[in-house]
């Protein structure tokens, strides 16, 4: 199953680790250095140039995106 990111980004969904409100986020310490070292090492998808809400992190990337991380969660869940 993929899925959707925002802009023209779709994952798999097995390659997904963690989805996660880019606000709440940024205030660690942790995740600043995390998203700095995946700048560095060009692992960053920017997926709009909007204000960013959410990023989700893959076994290769971590996109960075539009989309809230709870719309991106609840597009998880199968019907």
């Amino acid at each position: 199953m993929f899925l959707y990111l925002g802009g023209d980004v779709t994952v798999k969904s097995k390659d997904v680790i963690g989805i996660f409100d880019i606000e709440a986020c940024s205030v660690s310490r942790t995740t600043v250095d995390y998203l700095n070292n995946c700048q560095k090492n060009k692992q960053i998808v920017y997926i709009s140039e909007d204000m960013p809400k959410s990023f989700i992190i893959t076994d290769d990337k971590t996109y960075i995106s539009n989309v809230s991380n709870l719309t991106i969660n609840r597009r998880t869940v199968k019907k």
